[in-house]
């Protein structure tokens, strides 16, 4: 443990070594509001990142804050093990087909009855008990976890967040400060709608994923037609936008592909397709 905070600590110097560098650079530039910024820091020891240069050990330890912040405001973790181990299995057979197969992703389950999804930075991909409820079968499941991880590798969060942080004025010259970027983390994940672009992004790396780890690609859009008909909206559609846009652009892409997917009986079990196996899971943990 105390070689740990050594080396807690000695990250934390280098971060302020970094910004300061960083000040000193900036000072022709902007001479007095680096001046400004330099004499906070060195009083408060603020430390201060660069969303632009986030590095994967650094999106992780950021990830691990958000969601302790979202824990503080109320998010329940579901604590069945084997659930949250089906649910890992799932998604560590698509991160293994994906851009970013060595980040540490995290896949949780959250005691929720609306249908729900979504993933923050560093890998940590969340799904509500209502949306596990919700998908007929394992294939659809994956297709939410695909459209997740394919915000984390298109670091989706990321781009949001320097985009809002710059219009808020609160990226400085050395850069945003740690506390700042995990709050602003957590408002848009929870609150923030997402661009029509990044869904878009999302769902095109998602059903490349769905081919790539052997699961039918036409889950997808199946599973978004479903809920667009539901008799209550799932609480993510009020965050993503232009559903029916996005599910016809999705069959134009997978009949662009000309993957015919697994649709054969034979197939059915391996590429997700067995609704009764599934949902005799879901009863089984969740205890339906």
């Amino acid at each position: 443990m105390l070689h740990l905070r050594s080396r807690r600590a000695g990250y934390r110097c280098f971060c302020l070594l970094l910004a300061i560098v960083t000040a000193f650079s900036a000072w022709f530039s902007h001479p007095v509001l680096a001046q400004g910024v330099l004499q906070r820091m060195l009083m408060q020891g603020v430390e201060v990142i660069q969303l632009s240069t986030l590095s994967p050990a650094h999106e992780m330890r950021m990830g691990q804050q958000i969601q302790a912040q979202m824990l503080r405001q109320g998010m329940r973790l579901y604590p069945d093990p084997a659930l949250n181990r089906y649910i890992s299995r799932i998604g560590q057979r698509l991160v293994a087909v994906s851009d970013r197969p060595r980040l540490a992703h995290r896949f949780q389950v959250i005691r929720d009855p609306k249908v729900n999804a979504f993933a923050t930075m560093g890998g940590f991909v969340y799904v509500t008990t209502g949306l596990l409820l919700a998908a007929d079968n394992e294939a659809q499941l994956a297709s939410v976890l695909a459209h997740e991880i394919g915000h984390v590798n298109g670091r989706h969060l990321i781009g949001q967040m320097r985009q809002v942080a710059i219009a808020r004025g609160l990226i400085t010259a050395v850069g945003l400060e740690d506390n700042t970027a995990v709050n602003l983390g957590t408002e848009l994940v929870l609150r923030r709608p997402r661009s029509r672009q990044d869904e878009f992004d999302a769902d095109q790396r998602g059903v490349r994923l769905l081919s790539r780890a052997g699961y039918a690609e036409s889950a997808m859009p199946i599973f978004l037609s479903k809920l667009m008909t539901a008799r209550t909206l799932p609480a993510f559609f009020s965050t993503h936008p232009a559903v029916a846009d996005r599910v016809t652009a999705l069959e134009q892409l997978i009949e662009q592909d000309g993957n015919p997917g697994c649709t054969t009986d034979s197939q059915r079990v391996t590429c997700g397709l067995d609704d009764a196996a599934y949902q005799e899971y879901m009863r089984k943990y969740l205890k339906a």
